[in-house]
């Protein structure tokens, strides 16, 4: 065989590699493409978009980077926070509070509650523009806690003393090594109310409920879905998927409303870190004060 039926096979081959590099080429960009788009692989439409809330409120910065990336979306008509929490330290509780408030001005937010929606959980349910629950949801513990240890008789017992050097006479509030003052419970008490006080005041603007209304019902105490009705803590009753219609009608999505989940992604040595960290903060629940409901 000559040299040019040598290279005539080895051309067409390169030929056919080429057409299939280039076929793999266009599927992995076009999944890729796909993907990229948003948070699901759902096609385009009008959607719901999902907000979790679950577990302890110990930071509010990823579910306010959510709730913003859906205001943003064209193709999200109205948002459902899916709250599933027993509350959780008072600052990023009212983050999560005020920024459903102010996405609300652009798209409809519905509030659904699962298990328990308690304390910190109800507060941020009130800044939606409807709040939904199960038959047993727990629901309710308006309130504020705070509680630390003192430990002067184990530390008297152990021969340990502490010298305390301090620019004030409450510099040192809620140390372990003391005993409590008059003026330790005082200050605290003031704090402790002000941020009751702050739950009250957002609850009775979300509800159109008068505050004297509300402070009957603002002891701490929690209520199932059906009480919660009743007493006008809820609008409605119904499931998740109840929720995610009631989202599109108001979003004026036609037929049965698509929905947008965030991405799960791998674990990081960052999430790793992070998931200690938040071991960590929780356990400062009992010496910070907090919405939150713990049952004992």
């Amino acid at each position: 065989m000559d040299q040019a039926g040598i290279k005539r096979p080895i051309s067409n081959q390169r030929w056919l590699w080429w057409g299939l590099g280039s076929f793999f080429t266009l599927v992995i960009a076009f999944k890729m493409g796909a993907s990229s788009v948003g948070f699901s692989k759902e096609g385009s439409g009008e959607k719901v978009g999902i907000v979790y809330i679950t577990g302890p409120i110990i930071s509010a910065e990823a579910i306010v980077k959510q709730l913003e990336k859906y205001r943003k979306r064209t193709d999200v008509s109205a948002i459902v926070v899916r709250i599933d929490s027993p509350g959780g330290l008072v600052a990023p509780t009212q983050e999560i509070y005020e920024k459903i408030k102010r996405v609300r001005e652009d798209k409809p937010v519905v509030s659904s509650m699962g298990t328990v929606a308690a304390s910190g959980g109800y507060y941020i349910a009130v800044a939606g523009d409807t709040i939904m629950a199960n038959k047993g949801t727990i629901v309710g513990s308006i309130g504020v806690i705070m509680n630390y240890p003192v430990m002067t008789e184990l530390l008297d017992k152990v021969g340990i003393e502490f010298e305390t050097v301090k620019s004030g006479e409450l510099k040192d509030v809620g140390s372990y090594s003391r005993e409590v003052t008059p003026a330790d419970r005082t200050h605290l008490n003031d704090m402790v109310m002000d941020m009751y006080d702050q739950f009250v005041a957002a609850v009775s603007d979300g509800r159109s409920m008068q505050k004297d209304d509300i402070i009957p019902l603002a002891d701490g105490r929690v209520y199932t879905g059906l009480q919660s009705k009743t007493l006008g803590l809820i609008d409605l009753i119904g499931t998740f998927d109840d929720a995610i219609d009631i989202a599109g009608v108001m979003g004026h999505i036609s037929g049965k409303p698509k929905t947008i989940h965030p991405q799960k992604k791998r674990p990081s040595l960052l999430d790793w870190l992070s998931g200690n960290l938040g071991q960590t903060v929780s356990s400062w629940f009992d010496e910070l004060p907090a919405y939150r409901w713990r049952m004992e």
